[in-house]
C-alpha cells in the first residue's frame, strides 16, 4: 500500500475551527488515534448544519457513518488550535464521500487527513433515500471534481 502524502490547506473550501482538549491526549503525550475521526464528524456536522441542511433533532433524514480512514503524519497534542479541511469526493443518489484533514495552526501541510462516508437513511426505516435538494446545493461548493 502507497503511503499518502499530506494534502495542503488550499485543497480543502471549508474550514472548521477546532481547540484540542485536555482529553484528546493519551498516556503517549498526542492526540488519540481515534479522536480524529470526532473531528472530521464535528467538523462535517457543523458545515451541514450552518448550511441548514442537518436538522439533528427532527430531520427524516439522517446520515450514518459506513466507512472511514485516516493516515497520520505529524502528532498533535493539547493545548493546540487546529483546523479541520472538509471537501466533498463524491456525491452519489443516496451517498456522500467527504475527504477530511486536520491542520495545525502553523502549519500548510496535514497533519493526518482521511475520509468518511455518509449513506443518508430514513430516520425511521433506516433504508437509504435520495439525498435532498437542500443537501446536494450544501455539499457542491465543497466538490472537488
Amino acid at each position: 500500500m502507497t503511503r499518502p502524502i499530506p494534502l495542503v490547506r488550499a485543497a480543502f473550501p471549508y474550514h472548521h475551527a477546532i481547540q484540542t482538549r485536555w482529553a484528546d491526549n493519551d498516556v503517549y503525550g498526542h492526540v488519540n488515534n481515534v479522536t480524529y475521526y470526532a473531528y472530521f464528524d464535528t467538523a462535517v456536522n457543523a458545515y451541514l448544519a450552518a448550511q441548514g441542511a442537518l436538522d439533528i433533532e427532527r430531520g427524516e433524514v439522517i446520515g450514518l457513518v459506513v466507512e472511514t480512514g485516516c493516515a497520520f503524519f505529524v502528532p498533535v497534542a493539547f493545548p493546540e488550535a487546529l483546523s479541520v479541511g472538509v471537501r466533498v469526493a463524491k456525491l452519489g443518489h443516496s451517498s456522500v464521500r467527504y475527504e477530511v484533514a486536520v491542520f495545525r495552526e502553523e502549519d500548510e501541510d496535514a497533519a493526518a487527513q482521511g475520509h468518511f462516508v455518509h449513506v443518508y437513511v430514513d430516520r425511521t426505516s433506516r433504508r437509504p433515500v435520495e439525498l435532498h435538494a437542500r443537501l446536494r446545493a450544501a455539499l457542491e461548493p465543497l466538490r472537488t471534481v
